[in-house]
């Protein structure tokens, strides 16, 4: 049951909130729902880019609508939008005056932990409605701030409005974590603040604005790229190899194995690391990057059967070999090269976007050739760079290994 206090906050904000509708234009079925509220009295709207993305990239196939709580309905057009922090900005095609819209937070009022927040959208399509939390600071190791909303959003709340007890916008509904509950994510105020002021003098996007989209893409795996490459990595050690991990800032690391005390004479440790970078370029994410290392002893075994093992696991490596609707084919390349006079027999997959000239999605496995019995497999996967950051990153990963005792 939500509180007095929330009860309140709808009640004042009810009227500035808003159903985000993209449709199809042949068919008048949705293709996207989600929310947004009004910022300006000129009516200025803010929702998510994923909920408004098809209105940039296939306008000519997509018409955007907004429905008041009352059911009214008004065609909005696309003015801008924000890739890398999920935003975009709409406003109606005919002119509307909005009394008392929402008032931003100012970023000279910082949050407090555990200050209440009250997030309004229209979940599930099935009307509007309030949920009430609390504030949690910012996610960790996220690539872009987002805040952690200690309270429940569900899909059709996206591009919402969060509000603090003055009925002020702290941020934007954007996303939950999957198997949790009361784990949620908003995007902050400063960055609506920003758009929105670039959208006061911008035109309605009526054609494709798929360069822009590029744009901001190659922008952002700049960003990542650099990052990630002015970042040292931390090292890992196992049977004499020095292995390449992300440093904790930037990823999170999961780790798995088999030891000696388990029945196979094969042992085995695992760790698997991701960057919380992954942005939505329209029908998918991109722009992440993932490391991976399988490290395996099996001095228990004859030299055959550990070879056996180890290049099959090798040979079980997927890689994109079939297009798509977004990508083409992966072209692939392998090489016999050495680190730090460590033999590795490497392979490097190139995908390229069909719709975003200049970006990539990096495929690296590399493995470790210089024992009969032991040895290690690393892959790194970096989605939606450009070539020279492919050829970048491939560098630093296989430059990273090393072998640091005598066999």
């Amino acid at each position: 049951m939500v509180s007095r206090d929330a009860q309140l906050t709808y009640q004042s904000a009810r009227d500035k909130l808003l159903q985000i509708r993209t449709l199809r234009r042949k068919t008048n079925t949705q293709s996207s729902v989600g929310s947004g509220f009004y910022v300006s009295s000129d009516g200025l709207i803010v929702t998510n880019y994923h909920v408004a993305s098809q209105l940039a990239l296939e306008p000519s196939r997509h018409r955007g609508v907004a429905v008041s709580v009352d059911g009214k309905e008004i065609d909005v057009d696309l003015l801008a939008f924000d890739i890398q922090h999920d935003l975009a900005v709409l406003k109606p095609r005919e002119p509307v005056t909005v009394q008392a819209p929402l008032v931003l937070r100012s970023a000279e009022r910082p949050l407090a932990r555990g200050e209440r927040i009250y997030s309004l959208g229209n979940p599930l399509d099935i009307g509007f409605a309030v949920t009430e939390g609390n504030y949690n600071g910012l996610v960790q190791r996220s690539f872009y701030p987002r805040i952690f909303f200690g309270g429940a959003l569900n899909p059709g709340m996206s591009g919402g409005p969060a509000l603090d007890t003055a009925g002020q916008v702290i941020g934007v509904n954007v996303a939950k974590r999957g198997g949790a509950e009361q784990v949620s994510f908003l995007i902050p105020v400063q960055y609506v603040a920003l758009l929105t002021a670039k959208a006061k003098s911008a035109k309605p996007i009526t054609q494709s604005a798929q360069d822009t989209v590029a744009q901001q893409l190659l922008q952002h795996q700049g960003e990542l790229v650099k990052r990630f490459t002015s970042t040292p990595f931390r090292f890992e050690t196992y049977g004499g190899y020095r292995v390449p991990v992300p440093d904790t800032t930037l990823a999170r690391c999961w780790g798995e194995g088999r030891n000696r005390n388990s029945q196979s004479k094969l042992d085995f440790e695992r760790s698997d690391c991701s960057v919380d970078s992954a942005v939505y370029a329209g029908d998918f994410n991109t722009g992440n990057i993932l490391m991976r290392y399988e490290a395996y002893d099996g001095t228990r075994l004859h030299p055959w059967q550990f070879a056996y093992t180890y290049s099959s696991s090798f040979a079980n490596e997927a890689f994109a070999l079939r297009g798509g609707r977004h990508k083409t084919a992966a072209e692939c390349n392998e090489r016999y090269v050495q680190s730090a006079g460590l033999p590795l027999r490497a392979v490097v997959c190139l995908t390229a976007y069909r719709k975003f000239d200049g970006l990539y999605d990096l495929s690296l496995l590399v493995t470790t050739l210089n024992l009969p019995t032991r040895g290690i497999q690393g892959r790194l996967d970096a989605t939606g760079v450009s070539f020279d950051n492919a050829k970048l990153l491939t560098q630093r990963y296989l430059d990273a290994f090393s072998w640091e005792a005598k066999p």
